[in-house]
């Protein structure tokens, strides 16, 4: 019995959370909406495989915690165990940048209100390779390239550009029915797929993603008449 390199440890554990290239949009944009984001972008190239780029208009990452984001089990939303029981946000473990960054090239760009430069790290293979300050607009951009190059058996068992483009294009459309609140744009190899309009109003998600015809058929249950929740039946 051995204890395992560090590298190969990552990859094995990177596994665990990134099986696809869904995971890593999933991944972004849930620490997107965890940041306060409304305006979130979602760019695929050849399924995610080749490109995935997520970008936010949220509160940012503080330039000296970047690189320490990408520690694993590095997180802003607990501290303590007790905090695991009232967890509001949609992830805690601190896990995804750590797992996309040991199976990408990997390139953060980020900038809070409070400070006037931004910051750009290029990651890859799990190692910090360039980090430098750069101006942009508050939030931050998440550019994950050539996913599982280093890991060609995980890479193998990726189903067709098609498919993985449609996980993530369901997973857009999921998430922007249950934040009717939050403008969510996804572009599939440079063709807009999705843009719904932020309004808040579900309905107009209802529009942008299944077309006029389906939501002018369907029935939207206010909460006061749905114990649990707004219910939505005909799609």
């Amino acid at each position: 019995i051995r204890l395992l390199p560090p590298e190969v440890a990552d990859k094995i554990a990177a596994g665990e959370v990134i099986e696809r290239p869904v995971s890593v949009a999933k991944e972004l944009v849930e620490n997107a909406l965890d940041a306060g984001a409304d305006d979130i972008r979602i760019e695929v190239v050849q399924g995610g495989r080749r490109l995935i780029r997520v970008s936010d208009n949220g509160c940012g990452i503080p330039a000296a915690e970047v690189e320490l984001a990408f520690s694993r089990h590095a997180t802003s939303k607990l501290s303590s165990a007790d905090d695991l029981y009232r967890v509001q946000t949609l992830g805690f473990r601190g896990e995804a940048l750590a797992s996309m960054d040991a199976v990408s090239r990997l390139t953060l760009t980020t900038r809070p209100a409070d400070e006037e430069a931004g910051s750009l790290v290029r990651v890859e293979g799990g190692q910090i390779i360039d980090r430098e300050a750069l101006g942009r607009p508050v939030g931050t951009t998440v550019l994950v390239e050539n996913l599982f190059f280093n890991t060609p058996a995980r890479l193998k068992f990726l189903r067709s550009d098609a498919t993985e483009a449609g996980h993530i294009a369901r997973l857009a459309s999921s998430y922007a029915l249950a934040y009717a609140d939050r403008r969510i744009t996804l572009q599939n190899n440079g063709r807009l797929v999705l843009r719904t309009t932020g309004t808040g109003a579900l309905l107009d998600a209802i529009i942008a993603i299944y077309g006029l015809d389906v939501a002018e058929q369907t029935l939207i249950v206010p909460p006061s008449e749905s114990p649990g929740g707004i219910r939505v039946s005909g799609i």
